[in-house]
């Protein structure tokens, strides 16, 4: 099993060594390049002012951030939430550098900081897909044809969760299954249920491209296969995902 966290931040500027702060923090957790639907999301009193230029981004005043928790008070909840997930990250170096500058202020009681070489950074891999083209988040929806009429703002939740579905663009719109290898969903993560609607697991929706007909046949060939389909034990015991 692969599980990953896609992670985004916002901020209140873009000096983290300078005394930026983290104001914002949203996780959205990937398992095989599903989305779960777990999610971690909290926002944080950096205990300083946020730019202008911050604030025109994310929209996070003051006023909003001034009783939310100090990132002290978060960080144990963040880190049960990644556990040993491999981090997903737009530009990893900036988040990064943010987190590690937060983890420094904690002393001894800091977890370990977070080596970039273990993160896998979507920028650079969109670098090396579109070279010589604009690859940002809103150039790479445009792209891949997401829709982000939700985003008004920067926001690290919305921002992780769109993320996702770049990452899976990125990696060729496949997604790894217990079923029979790679199964190509570049419109959308989806499953149906029997004679009812799509049902989403990710964020888009698909039908089955299987007839009646032809699912019919796919389940008397597994009934067929008896104790050899092995694969029943993950599947379940109609032997479809």
């Amino acid at each position: 099993m692969l599980r990953e966290i896609v992670l985004d931040t916002e901020t209140t500027g873009t000096d983290a060594k300078g005394g930026d702060r983290l104001i914002e923090i949203g996780c959205v957790e990937l398992v095989n390049h599903i989305q779960t639907g777990r999610t971690f999301h909290r926002y944080i009193n950096p205990q300083r002012a946020v730019s202008e230029g911050a604030f025109a981004v994310h929209g996070l005043s003051d006023a909003f951030l001034s009783d939310k928790p100090v990132f002290a008070d978060v960080v144990d909840a963040l880190r049960d939430f990644c556990g040993d997930g491999r981090l997903v990250i737009h530009n990893a170096p900036f988040d990064v550098g943010f987190l590690n500058a937060e983890f420094a202020r904690l002393g001894a009681a800091a977890p370990p900081a977070i080596d970039l070489e273990a993160v896998v950074d979507t920028l650079i891999m969109a670098r090396r897909k579109h070279p010589g083209a604009a690859n940002n988040l809103d150039a790479l929806c445009n792209r891949y044809g997401i829709d982000t009429t939700r985003r008004t703002k920067h926001g690290a939740l919305l921002d992780a969760q769109i993320l996702a579905e770049v990452y899976i663009e990125l990696l060729g719109g496949k997604q790894t299954s217990l079923g029979l290898g790679m199964v190509e969903v570049k419109e959308a993560v989806a499953v149906e249920e029997e004679g009812g609607e799509p049902v989403t697991v990710g964020v888009r929706k698909v039908r089955s491209r299987l007839t009646p007909e032809e699912q019919a046949r796919h389940e008397a060939f597994l009934a067929g296969l008896g104790a050899q389909a092995i694969w029943r034990d993950y599947l379940g015991e109609e032997g479809s995902a």
